[in-house]
């Protein structure tokens, strides 16, 4: 059975417009890959597809080739989509009747992160109806509103949401697409046009983490694998004695001193707190644990290689640092000479911008240990995202 693919990407994706890039959605980096090169690489990666068809928005063709993998011979020229989503597809369809597939697989480019899994499910289930269609159970409580107002609640009892690739027999959808077209009807969805026809649909089950990208928040809100992000926060508190000396590191800044910190490494104070604060957004203990003070290859070791270590452990799991912010407690030395520097030197530890760091100083107002000047504390909160697990949804 010769299977096509049709990626749609000719939408102008309004409600994810971004200031600071004019592209369509489906053109813009999300976590290092544009939604059509990843949906167009994955369909690829099946062996059981034979042909891959993008459609996209007239005037893009610049744009789409840049994007997509070259020197690829299963991969069709682009083809300018129409004003709605249905005619869009209906033109892919009209593309591919040269080809004379026997099933195609019909997918919203802004579904990125789609498995193998799932297209070789939907062909599979082609084999016994003649309209497949992902879909995953619906969880929300669902609201019918009026003027403003709630006017019932639906049973969401067997409803299920949508989702792409949907499949179909190529000859049975083209077909249904051109009554839809000539009767001028509008469908969201190529399933729909399938029940219009009185082709039955067959369900088969989605996957949470393919999601559509929709809107500016959700380009932020996806992982790198699709999977939907979480955020945590971690805290780190660290304090040392200062000794006669010349000078101090506070952030991986050397400031001159008259005194300087007493400890196994260089003793950075709120650096050791920015680890530990690290650490603790992954439950993976404290800065002793990983380099403790008994082992003689951290004597004076820059605290700089505990900060990338944490940041390290961090993105190990697919999470990665959204900003940070140190508090020093001093009487001196005067951290505000510095403090740019400091936030540019901690930003590029964390691999972020130094927007992102905060680098602040108070006093112990001349009371306790702090207040006598006999050491330096520090406080630091971090924020990361980190992807949740996510799980294919079973029927």
């Amino acid at each position: 059975m010769k299977t096509a693919a049709i990626i749609l990407a000719a939408g102008t994706g309004t409600r994810a417009a971004d200031p600071a890039d004019p592209r369509p959605k489906q053109y813009r980096p999300c976590r290092g890959e544009s939604p059509l090169g990843r949906s167009v690489r994955t369909f690829l990666s099946v062996d059981a597809v034979s042909i891959v068809q993008p459609v996209i928005r007239p005037g893009d063709v610049g744009e789409a080739r840049r994007l997509l993998p070259g020197g690829e011979p299963r991969l069709l020229a682009a083809v300018a989509g129409g004003e709605t989503r249905q005619a869009s597809v209906l033109r892919g369809l009209e593309a591919l009747q040269p080809h004379a597939p026997d099933l195609v697989l019909i997918h919203d480019a802004v579904r990125p992160f789609l498995t193998p899994a799932l297209i070789g499910r939907v062909i599979d289930a082609l084999a016994a109806a003649p309209a497949v269609l992902p879909a995953v159970p619906v969880a929300d409580t669902l609201k019918r509103e009026r003027d403003g107002f709630v006017a019932g609640t639906l049973d969401r009892a067997g409803l299920h949401a949508a989702q792409t690739p949907q499949g179909f027999h190529f000859a049975a959808i083209l077909e249904a697409h051109r009554r839809a077209a000539a009767a001028g009807g509008t469908h969201t969805d190529d399933a729909s046009v399938a029940e219009a026809a009185g082709l039955p649909v067959r369900l088969v089950p989605g996957e949470t983490a393919n999601r559509k990208i929709t809107t500016l928040e959700d380009f932020e809100m996806v992982g790198a694998d699709g999977r939907e992000l979480e955020y945590r926060a971690g805290q780190g508190y660290d304090v040392h004695r200062l000794v006669d000396g010349d000078g101090v590191t506070l952030c991986g800044v050397s400031i001159p001193h008259d005194r300087s910190l007493s400890g196994h490494s260089d003793a950075d104070v709120a650096l050791h707190a920015l680890t530990d604060a690290l650490l603790g957004t992954i439950g993976e203990g404290d800065i002793g644990d990983h380099f403790p003070p008994s082992d003689p290859q951290w004597r004076g070791a820059a605290s700089s290689l505990f900060v990338r270590h944490a940041v390290e452990r961090v993105t190990a799991r697919g999470g990665r640092v959204i900003n940070a912010d140190i508090t020093l407690v001093c009487e001196a030395p005067k951290i505000g000479p510095h403090r740019e520097k400091m936030r540019g030197t901690v930003a590029a530890l964390l691999g972020v911008t130094s927007d992102r760091v905060g680098v602040k100083a108070t006093t112990n107002e001349r009371l306790g240990f702090l207040g006598r000047s006999e050491g330096i504390a520090a406080m630091a909160v971090v924020s990361v995202a980190m992807p949740t697990e996510t799980r294919s949804n079973g029927r």
